[in-house]
């Protein structure tokens, strides 16, 4: 019987093709651009997600206070406010913080042989690599006795290899930062783009201790212009980021009421914050697109509507020699599942063609998820099947006289 139908229902959109075609444009569209919308929002979900799973979702940044010139306000970490003193005094009072480590961080320029690059330096102590997700491509990392006694080697990042070596090996080679020689002795994992578009390769990395007497020129004993702490469970870190401020407050000596001489950054709200907006963009463009399905779909009752409106007399005669009201029904509803499952098709394959080009030209990140794709296929034989579901019964309750009397 299906197959009887299915027959009966390519003719009758054969004998009708060019409407047929521009009745599944609206499900064509709908799904395609469900399927685009949702690979972009995937994907810049995916490279939200990687851009900040370097900076540590545990953590805390704590930085020095903003200095004042000529009226204006520097930026933070601008004045040395933090010390050494107080990393210690956070370690031994607050047992939550897993990793902690002192920084020391500037620009300046690195030179090999005839080539020179301008990067950030960051002066670090061990814990430094746990808190921020550092690996070791090539080479080693430093040995204590680097950070004890302030030895002049350096970590150089992929970007900064690059620039000053080509092609040729960095290991073992010397590199001068600022006016100062140091012995490359390891070359950093890539991480690419930052959570807030830096590019995390353009970096080199030395002892603290090194940083203080080489690089830093700051006057305030133990200073450092940076603290990052990690914590072992992230249900912790509000509470973690109240006793800090209120130890540190302590510490400086700052009276109630009083601006503080350093900030406290949370990434774990940052995050949340970036993921929730994704999140809601994704959700927008997933309705938008769907608006235009849903638009197919009533295209697809109107025209069907349409059609047994002009094939009245065509029903009377299929009723006259036999033909039941089950039977009519299953045909008009084989019509209507035939174009929008035809429009879901095409707009599968455009949606995944338009996926891939707006990846490779437009500079948009995409995640192709085929459980998209599959509950797109599904959403546009639901579209046929529930819009058409109406004009299918209002063709099998005809009466067959009357059917007949039509004068189309």
């Amino acid at each position: 019987m299906w197959v009887d139908s299915f027959r009966t229902a390519v003719s009758s959109l054969r004998g009708n093709w060019l409407r047929s075609t521009l009745t599944s444009l609206g499900v064509i569209i709908g799904i395609a651009a469900v399927i685009v919308m949702v690979s972009v929002g995937q994907g810049t979900q995916n490279e939200i997600d990687k851009m900040v799973s370097g900076l540590g979702a545990n953590r805390l940044d704590i930085s020095s206070g903003s200095s004042r010139s000529g009226g204006v306000r520097m930026g933070a970490g601008s004045r040395i406010t933090l010390t050494d003193s107080d990393a210690k005094a956070i370690r031994q009072q607050i047992p939550e913080v897993a990793y902690i480590a002192s920084g020391l961080r500037g620009n300046a320029q690195a030179v090999f042989a005839e080539n020179n690059w301008s990067t950030s330096w960051q002066g670090l102590e061990a814990d430094y690599f746990s808190i921020n997700g550092w690996d070791i491509a090539h080479g080693a990392g430093f040995e204590d006795s680097d950070y004890k006694s302030g030895n002049k080697v350096v970590l150089i990042g992929e970007t900064v290899r690059r620039e000053l070596f080509g092609e040729s090996e960095a290991l073992g080679e010397s590199i001068r930062i600022g006016k100062t020689p140091f012995q490359v002795v390891g070359i950093l994992a890539e991480k690419g783009q930052g959570g807030f578009g830096q590019d995390q390769d353009d970096v080199v990395l030395i002892p603290l201790e090194t940083a203080r007497r080489r690089l830093a020129n700051i006057s305030v004993p133990g200073g450092v212009n940076q603290i990052a702490l990690g914590v072992a469970r992230a249900e912790h870190l509000p509470y973690v980021q109240e006793q800090v401020e209120t130890l540190l407050r302590q510490q400086h000596k700052i009276q109630p009421g009083a601006e503080d001489d350093f900030s406290v950054r949370n990434i774990a709200e940052i995050i949340a914050t970036r993921t929730e907006t994704t999140r809601i963009m994704s959700l927008l463009l997933g309705a938008v697109a769907s608006i235009s399905l849903i638009v197919g779909g009533i295209g697809i009752m109107n025209i069907m509507l349409v059609s047994v409106t002009e094939r009245i007399r065509e029903i009377g005669l299929r009723m006259a020699v036999g033909a039941g009201p089950r039977e009519i029904q299953r045909q008009f509803l084989t019509e209507a599942m035939l174009i929008s499952v035809g429009g879901g098709i095409m707009g599968i394959v455009l949606g995944v063609g338009f996926s891939l080009l707006t990846e490779k030209i437009g500079a948009l990140p995409v995640e192709l998820n085929w459980k998209v794709i599959a509950l797109a296929a599904i959403c546009s034989m639901a579209t046929g099947l529930f819009f058409g579901i109406y004009p299918a019964r209002k063709a099998s309750q005809l009466d067959p006289i009357d059917a007949l009397r039509h004068q189309g």
